[in-house]
C-alpha cells in the first residue's frame, strides 16, 4: 500500500517536529517518520533553550507530538530505509509501506560513538558529559576531568575550565609531546592540570563518579567526566538521492542553503544532519525555518503552474 503526502518529514526530534507543526499550520498533508531514537535521550534535562530550560527530553517531545496532532499531522513510529526520487519521493519503511511526498524534510540527527571507556557509556549524560553549555551549570565547581581523544580534546579542556577551576586533562591515549608548546601553555593558563597515561575505567560509589583510574592503578577524585564523542552523521537517505557532501572535522554533512535545502530539489535537512553543533533550539528553529520555505515553495510553484507562468 502506498500513501501519498505533501511533506514527509524523516525524524521525529526537535528539528523534525518544529518542521511539522509549521506545515500542519499551513495545512499541508504531513507525515513524520519517528525512529525513536533522539540523541538527547540519555540526558536528564534541555538546557539553554529559552522557557524550555530545565525540561526533560522524554516531555519536550510528547508535547510536540501533541501539539502536531492538532494540525492533523501525522506521525508513525517506523524507520525510513530507502528513499527514491521520480516525479515524487517514495520513501521505504522497515515495516514495509512505502510513503510518496512532493517534498521531504531529512531530520534525522546523528549517532553519538562513545570512548571505548569502560564506565563511560554507562554514565553518559549524567556524570559523564560532553557539552558544557548542555551540562556545566548543573556541574559547576565540581572537580572536572577531561578525557582526550582527539586534537580538539584540548578546546574542550580550556571551554570547560569556564565552569570549573579544577580541571585535569587526562592525555588518555594522546602522547604528552604530541600537544603543541602553546596548547601546552594555553592549559597551563587557565589552571589545568594534565595527566599523562592511559585511563582504564571510572571510580563509582552510590551511583556516581567520584574518580578516574589509570591503567597505572593511580586514581584522581573526580566528580563529573567531560569527553568528546565521535558523531556519526545519519545521512544515508541522504547520500542515498544523490545529495553534495562537505567533510568537517565532525563527520560529512549535506551542503545547504539558508533555508536548510540540499542539493537536491525538494529536499530540506535541519537539525544535526546538517551539522554537528545544533542545539534543541538550533534544531527547532532549523526546522521552523524549513517548514515555511517549502510552504511559501510549494504554494507559489502551484499558482505558477495553475497560472501558466
Amino acid at each position: 500500500m502506498t500513501e501519498t503526502y505533501e511533506v514527509i518529514v524523516v525524524g521525529g526530534g526537535a528539528a523534525g517536529l518544529s518542521a511539522a507543526l509549521v506545515l500542519g499550520r499551513a495545512r499541508r498533508r504531513t507525515l513524520v517518520v519517528d525512529a525513536g531514537e533522539p540523541r538527547n535521550a540519555p540526558a536528564a534535562h534541555i538546557q539553554g533553550y529559552l522557557t524550555r530550560d530545565g525540561m526533560s527530553p522524554a516531555e519536550f517531545l510528547a508535547i510536540g507530538r501533541e501539539e502536531i496532532a492538532r494540525y492533523g499531522v501525522e506521525l508513525v513510529r517506523d524507520t525510513a530505509v530507502d528513499v527514491t526520487r521520480g516525479e515524487d519521493f517514495a520513501v521505504e519503511l522497515a515495516s514495509g509501506r512505502t510513503v510518496r511526498a512532493r517534498r521531504l524534510v531529512i531530520t534525522t540527527g546523528l549517532r553519538d560513538e562513545l570512548p571505548a571507556v569502560p564506565g563511560v557509556a554507562e554514565r553518559f549524560g549524567r556524570d559523564v558529559l560532553h557539552c558544557p553549555y548542555c551540562h556545566g551549570w548543573e556541574v559547576r565547581d565540581q572537580a572536572f576531568g577531561v578525557l582526550a581523544t582527539g586534537p580538539l580534546s584540548v578546546h574542550q579542556a580550556l571551554m570547560v575550565s569556564q565552569w570549573s577551576k579544577d580541571v585535569t586533562f587526562f592525555l588518555h591515549e594522546v602522547a604528552e609531546d604530541d600537544l603543541p608548546d602553546d596548547d601546552l601553555r594555553r592549559l597551563a593558563a587557565a589552571g589545568v592540570h594534565v595527566v599523562p597515561g592511559e585511563v582504564a575505567g571510572l571510580v563509582v560509589e552510590d551511583d556516581r563518579i567520584t574518580g578516574v583510574r589509570l591503567a597505572n592503578g593511580s586514581a584522581y577524585d573526580r566528580q563529573a567526566l567531560f569527553v568528546a564523542p565521535r558523531p556519526i552523521p545519519q545521512t544515508a537517505l541522504l547520500e542515498r538521492l544523490g545529495a553534495e557532501m562537505t567533510e568537517t572535522p565532525f563527520g560529512a554533512y549535506p551542503v545547504v542553503d539558508a533555508t536548510g535545502l540540499t542539493s537536491v530539489p525538494g529536499v530540506w535537512a535541519a537539525g544535526n544532519t546538517m551539522g554537528f553543533g545544533e542545539q534543541v533550539v538550533n534544531a527547532a528553529a532549523g526546522g521552523y525555518r524549513a517548514g515555511a520555505t517549502i510552504n511559501g515553495e510549494m504554494l507559489m510553484s502551484d499558482i505558477d503552474a495553475a497560472a501558466g507562468v
